[in-house]
């Protein structure tokens, strides 16, 4: 399919207006096809020009333009060519389109609970055109009509609100003007609850064998819903513009969420059917807020152009977060940030492939899919935190209302932006644009204290760095948080000191002469309460402090920073990687805020002792870790979230010595008091025994049926791939690289579940042939699918120079899809962190 460059997008736009989309859909043809009939009324500022609509059906029924029949003999791939044009235009397109099982375009899922079928639409980027003929780029916004057929006894929500006329025949309010990629439709035999507030009818929706799930925390979910709306409200002074606001949980979802306008989807992991842990719900508190957020930053004011993709997701990214802290019940929401989205911003900025929060340069739709990452989501949240710290929050927020009120219901860019916030703050933010959002990279801020001998600080720097490749010192509004012991043994903040770094002034090193002569500190810690984007780093003997300093520190921000900190030494090679897995050892003990238990343990479980850490040291790691989650469900509360964090870190760490508990639990026998042993853990602890070897195909055919949902089904097809046995890894493999009929969920599960670091010996005849057979694999499949399947298939645990050079050939090759080679830079720059890392174990 032709990917729809910048320029092309630009001269479209210059030359047509589109007027309205008129759409109707018949979803009652057979399983695999559905009719869609398309009316567009456009403009076009030169008669007598020619352009293209984008449309990729199973078969084009008919064409007529201004009452003239065209060939459909003329559609070229994914484009229709429309020659001399009118001033006013009616595009009449009638086609039958296919289903997908990738979560692209018009998603179909047969549920294997009940089997009912459920559909959904994911319009996002460019798969518009997989459901309606349309000019699918942003900047060509236009009210949409939908009507729909369906089976009767089906529910069908679009963007707009519907109404049934018929049994089965639905239409739908006409909506406000949108951009394609945000026109959507959900239906089947939905289960729903409505509420009402602020005069904003409220639906939340799901699947119907997820009836209960949604029903124990509806009202929660909508607690949520109302806050944030209120909150938005009182920040933009600006209501809701999209009349009803349903959230739909829908299966087989690639993104976590997509914000269409009216009625947000989201994957339907977030109906919670197990127990799940308060980090969880916090977890879906954001992402609520996140996509409530892109109503204003997306969907009322959209990018011109996908080079401005920061404008939707580093503000919902920073305000979802920011809204989820300061209007829900979830107000520790910071700390997650800190921990989990902020280190997946800082890997990203490091790789090869990094790029500016606002490139210049988006060539065309393939290309922008690639900035879907850290960067222009935590990277540039954190980035607007700053800024917001830098001109104060009243003009950060006045700007914000007045580039709404400039643009409502268009498109915008960066300079708009800019313009806004620099006439409600009275500055000059261009420079600070410049070395913010058009140059990548991240910088390390470093105290340096002299202390005098009378224990005071003599004099306290702060030190900026940046890497030979990316020299970009960047002005930062940060504290320093000075933190000692209290008389209970806490480690609390005894004071914070504001230190304007301004590199343009002080060249990398700016004095903060406010401490001169103040008790010197346990603990300095850069970039307190996390306000600034930058790596931090600790003094030698305050990283030897810390497994005794860690586990005392009160705020959860401070210490979300600290293990960010040991985190960022050991990628990056300054640090052992034993020490991070002792500090987790020591310090996850006493962690009460479950974001951080469970981030560092993924760190220190998945990463350091299975690509870090030489197969020597591997299960001495594993063991210390597995014997503190022993030691935190010992003394956890019954039922508590602490409880099932360390059930969930003990199936993740487990060896051989506690399987007979794992194995245990599943019977029912010696199971701590409180912990559910329900469905989400069973498949936990049966993974881990699986990887073991100390359970086999029939167990997970026993707990297949024992949990016959989807959900199941990918968890299933998950631990098949584990399964240490040569014939059930050439299978799994199979279905990676050539399974078509595969969803993309189930495809994900099997590439998720294949390469485990206990089966190096297993598996390694597959990682020449992961990078002979990937380009097969991503020429089959689209390619969101192929993002996140080739990143989970990559042979991430093969920490070797033989993989890093076949990755290299293959990089080497000027034929690969823009998403595989991206996929294949990210991980082959991490497998060369691990060698690095490695040469510090004694590997």
């Amino acid at each position: 399919m032709p990917s729809l460059t910048r320029a092309e997008a630009a001269e479209r736009a210059a030359l047509l207006s589109v007027d309205e989309y008129t759409i109707d859909l018949d979803l009652t043809g057979p399983d695999a096809e559905f009719e869609s009939a398309t009316v567009v009324r456009f403009g076009c500022t030169r008669p007598g020009a020619d352009t293209f609509v984008e449309l990729r059906p199973a078969a084009l029924r008919s064409v007529t333009l201004n009452g003239r029949e065209l060939d459909v003999a003329g559609l070229s791939d994914n484009r229709l060519a429309l020659t001399g044009l009118a001033a006013e235009n009616e595009l009449v397109v009638r086609a039958t389109m296919a289903y997908s099982n990738s979560g692209e375009g018009l998603h179909r899922f047969v549920d294997p609970a009940d089997g009912e079928v459920y559909l959904y639409a994911q319009t996002f980027l460019d798969s518009a055109q997989r459901v309606f003929a349309c000019f699918d780029q942003p900047d060509l916004k236009a009210p949409v009509t939908l009507t729909v057929t369906a089976p009767a006894g089906w529910t069908v929500l679009a963007n707009g609100a519907g109404e049934q006329q018929a049994p089965g025949r639905w239409r739908f309010a006409t909506t406000p003007p949108l951009a394609t990629y945000f026109v959507t439709l959900v239906a089947g035999p939905l289960h729903s609850r409505y509420a009402e507030h602020d005069g904003i009818p409220l639906g939340i929706h799901c699947r119907a064998s997820l009836a209960e799930h949604l029903d124990r925390d509806a009202d929660e979910i909508f607690e949520v819903t109302s806050g944030c709306l209120d909150r938005y409200h009182e920040l933009f002074a600006r209501r809701y513009p999209f009349g009803k606001y349903d959230q739909v949980f829908v299966p087989e979802f690639n993104a976590g969420a997509m914000e269409n306008p009216g009625c947000v989807t989201f994957r339907d992991e977030y109906v919670f059917r197990s127990a799940v842990t308060r980090a969880e719900r916090v977890e879906r508190a954001v992402v609520i807020a996140h996509e409530m957020a892109h109503m204003w930053f997306g969907d009322l004011v959209t990018m011109r152009w996908w080079d401005d993709l920061w404008l939707n997701e580093s503000f919902a990214e920073y305000l979802g977060t920011r809204v989820a802290a300061e209007a829900t019940a979830f107000t520790d929401a910071w700390s997650g940030f800190t921990i989990e989205r902020k280190t997946w911003g800082y890997a990203a900025d490091q790789r090869p492939s990094t790029h500016p929060v606002a490139p210049e340069g988006v060539d065309d739709s393939d290309a922008a899919l690639l900035n879907f990452d850290g960067i222009s989501y935590a990277k540039g949240a954190a980035a607007l935190r700053q800024l917001g710290a830098f001109v104060g929050d009243e003009a950060f927020l006045a700007g914000l209302r007045q580039y709404f009120a400039d643009h409502a219901y268009g498109n915008a860019t960066l300079t708009d932006l800019l313009a806004a916030l620099g006439a409600a703050s009275g500055r000059d933010l261009s420079g600070w644009a410049a070395l913010w959002l058009r140059q990548s990279g991240v910088t390390t801020l470093r105290p340096v204290a002299a202390t005098g001998p009378d224990g005071r600080y003599a004099a306290v720097t702060v030190v900026q760095t940046a890497p030979a490749s990316q020299p970009v010192l960047r002005p930062h509004r940060l504290a320093l948080g000075l933190y000692d012991r209290d008389a209970d043994g806490r480690v609390v903040r005894r004071e914070q000191v504001e230190v304007e770094v301004d590199p343009a002034v002080d060249l990398g090193r700016t004095s903060v002469p406010a401490l001169t002569g103040r008790p010197a500190a346990a603990l300095l810690l850069a970039n307190d309460d996390d306000l600034t984007y930058a790596k931090v780093r600790l003094t030698e003997p305050e990283l030897a402090a810390l497994p005794r300093l860690l586990p005392s520190v009160a705020d959860p921000v401070a210490r979300a920073l600290l293990w960010s900190a040991v985190w960022d030494a050991t990628r990056d090679a300054e640090a052992a990687p034993a020490r991070f897995v002792e500090l987790a050892a020591a310090g996850l003990e006493t962690e009460t805020d479950l974001a951080v238990f469970a981030e560092v343990m993924e760190l220190a479980a998945d990463v350091t002792v299975g690509q870090y850490l030489p197969a020597a040291q591997r299960a001495a790691a594993s063991a210390a870790l597995a014997a503190m989650c022993a030691r935190v469900l010992a003394t956890a509360a019954a039922g508590s979230d602490r409880q099932l964090a360390a059930a969930r870190g003990l199936a993740r760490c487990a060896g051989v010595d506690e399987a007979g508990t794992l194995r245990g639990w599943l019977a029912g026998k010696d199971v701590p008091d409180g912990l559910a042993v329900d469905a989400e853990l069973r498949w936990a602890l049966l993974r881990r025994l699986v990887v073991l070897g100390m359970a086999g195909a029939a167990d997970l055919d026993a707990e297949s049926e024992r949990d016959r949902s989807g959900h199941g089904a990918q968890h299933a097809a998950r631990c098949r791939a584990a399964l240490p046995d040569p014939a059930a890894k050439a299978r799994a493999w199979e279905a990676i690289v050539t399974d078509e009929t595969l969803s993309n969920r189930l495809l994900l599960a099997y590439a998720q579940g294949f390469w485990q670091p206990e089966q190096e010996s297993l598996t390694e005849a597959y990682v020449a042939r992961y990078f002979d057979q990937m380009p097969a694999m991503a020429a089959q499949r689209g390619a969101q699918v192929v993002s996140q399947v080739a990143k989970a298939a990559y042979p991430r645990y093969a920490v070797s120079t033989p993989t890093a050079d076949a990755a290299q050939r293959l990089l080497d090759r000027t034929d690969l899809p823009p998403v595989l080679r991206r996929v294949l830079l990210d991980c082959t720059d991490d497998l060369r962190r691990a060698l690095t890392v490695r040469s510090l174990a004694g590997a």
